[in-house]
Parts: structure tokens; C-alpha cells; sequence
């Protein structure tokens, strides 16, 4: 009788088990529920409104909203300065981005092999990414001051006139590249520094027991196990440089001269807070994460088609 009574109680090994578990996902859930709530308040809703907003012809002062359908998409690419900040916005992206990432990697490199104060060398290279990026406007608005700007003045020892930077048509967009370019290094050195010091030196050393270059083990080791943070630090400096609004703004306002600076990001801004037409915005906001969308499927499937491969 005993060992039927026994034999008919739950063990308490796995009662105890399935408690402790319960425990667990109730303690990740508390500590979940603040950046869930934020997620879902800040980011989660104005998701959905503008996505609705979007498709509506909505009045701010009245707060009535009518259903449009696609007036409003139609509406923005006739437009000739929304189209324009389109190209402006693939241009940046194009020389901003890949400049950047090749820059970056050299420099990891070189960071990551034992020089003399590389530490001051790696501070000094992030430092940019972690400082204001109004206040490295100012700054860089002072080096491109046609008349006693630093980059003219340069130019001017070799006996060149330089340009007026930021207020040439022809220039200002070169010179908002120069600034990101320069200010996004930081980040990508460290991310590529991180991958580097993960990457075994066994490698290396069979390497150089093959007699391999350091130019043929950068091009055929280094470059081909980076591909991981190739691929994640591409993703996200495309995101970053679709979303550039203050160095452009702060540098070239009113989309600088004759418009030759503006992108998408400043005419959504000067859309919702300049015209107060919250539609059009949320219109020219789904475009850009359409945008964004693709060309990260696209780069999914280019850089990083061999990441899950074992």
C-alpha cells in the first residue's frame, strides 16, 4: 500500500522544476516590462498612426481626418524637390557609407597590432561619435568659412583659392560627406576592432609559415572573417546615413543652396513641423522605411548570405 500511494504522487523533482521556471519568466517578464512599455508607447504607436496618418488627408488645427488612399504618395513624388532629396539621399549614402567602412577596417588594423599608445589612438578615433553632433557642425562650419576657415586657408599657402564651402551649390554636399565621413569612423573602427581581436591567431600563423604577405593574409584571411561585421556594421550605417538630418541641418540650412542638400529626412521635417502637414510626412516616412527595408534585404542576401553557415 505504500508503494501504491507513492507511486501515485507527482515527483516533486520536476514540480520543483516547473515552479523555478515559472519564477524565472515572471522575473524576465518585470524586467522586461520597462523597455517593452517604451517600445510599445514610443516607437510601437506613432508606428501605427503614421502608417494610418499616411493614408489620410488630416487637419491639425480641426483634427478631422479624411481617407485619401494614395493621394498622398502621388502627391510626393510630383513633387521635384522630394525626388531631388531622393538623389541627394542615395548620393550621400553612396559616397558616405562604403568611404567610411574601408577608412574604418585600415584603421582597426592598425590599432589592433601592438603600437605605442594605441589606446590614446582608439580613444581619439571614437571620440567623434560620442560628441554632439551640433557641436561638431560648429566646429566644422569654422574650418569651411570661405575667408578665414582653416581649409582655405590651406589651400590659399599653395596659392589656391579655395571654395565657399558650404554656400557653392557645388560644394556643399561634398562637404557635409567630409564631416560624416570623418565623424563616423569611431564607431566602425571599434566594431571592426572588436572582430578582429575574435578572429584566431593559429590562422595567422599558418599563414606565415605558408611565406603569405601582410597585404595577401589582409585581402584572404582578415577580409573573409570580418564578413559578419562587414555585413552588420553596412546594415547599420545604411540605416544611419538614410536617416542623416543634423549635420545638414546645422551645416547647409533650408537644404542649402538652390537645394543641394536636402534629403529625405529634412523634407519630412520641414513636411510635419514647417507646413504641419502631418500626412505628407507620414507619406515621405513610409517611402524612406520602404526604402531602408529593400536595401537591407538586399545587403542581407549580397554581404551576409554566409553568416548561418556553419
Amino acid at each position: 500500500m505504500a508503494v501504491t500511494a507513492t507511486a501515485g504522487k507527482a515527483p516533486a523533482g520536476p514540480r520543483r522544476f516547473r515552479r523555478l521556471g515559472y519564477e524565472r519568466r515572471r522575473a524576465a517578464y518585470l524586467m522586461l516590462a520597462p523597455a517593452l512599455i517604451h517600445l510599445g508607447w514610443w516607437i510601437g504607436i506613432p508606428t501605427v498612426v503614421s502608417f494610418l496618418l499616411a493614408f489620410t488627408h488630416y487637419d491639425v488645427l480641426a483634427g478631422t481626418a479624411s481617407w485619401a488612399g494614395l493621394d498622398n504618395f502621388r502627391a510626393i513624388f510630383a513633387d521635384e524637390v522630394w525626388n531631388t532629396s531622393i538623389w541627394h539621399t542615395a548620393v550621400y549614402t553612396f559616397f558616405t557609407v562604403p568611404v567610411a567602412m574601408a577608412i574604418a577596417v585600415v584603421v582597426a588594423v592598425l590599432l589592433n597590432t601592438k603600437l605605442r599608445g594605441r589606446s590614446w589612438y582608439r580613444a581619439a578615433f571614437f571620440l567623434p561619435h560620442i560628441t554632439a553632433t551640433v557641436a561638431i557642425a560648429l566646429v566644422w562650419m569654422w574650418m569651411f568659412e570661405p575667408n578665414i576657415g582653416l581649409f582655405n586657408w590651406i589651400l590659399a599657402s599653395f596659392g589656391v583659392n579655395g571654395p565657399a564651402w558650404l554656400s557653392d551649390p557645388a560644394w556643399a554636399m561634398p562637404a557635409v560627406i567630409l564631416v560624416s565621413v570623418w565623424k563616423g569612423i569611431g564607431l566602425k573602427m571599434l566594431i571592426y576592432l572588436a572582430a578582429l581581436q575574435s578572429i584566431p591567431h593559429d590562422v595567422y600563423e599558418a599563414a606565415d609559415l605558408d611565406g603569405a604577405s601582410g597585404v595577401r593574409r589582409f585581402w584572404s584571411i582578415t577580409l573573409p572573417l570580418l564578413r559578419p561585421a562587414t555585413f552588420f556594421i553596412f546594415v547599420i550605417s545604411l540605416i544611419d546615413s538614410f536617416q542623416v538630418f543634423e549635420q545638414v541641418y546645422v551645416l547647409t540650412p533650408d537644404g542649402g543652396p538652390a537645394n543641394a542638400t536636402t534629403v529625405m529626412t529634412y523634407e519630412i521635417y520641414k513636411s510635419a513641423f514647417g507646413e504641419f502637414d502631418l500626412s505628407t510626412a507620414s507619406a515621405q516616412s513610409l517611402v524612406l522605411f520602404a526604402f531602408l527595408l529593400v536595401l537591407t534585404l538586399i545587403s542581407k542576401r549580397l554581404t551576409g548570405r554566409d553568416d548561418d553557415v556553419d
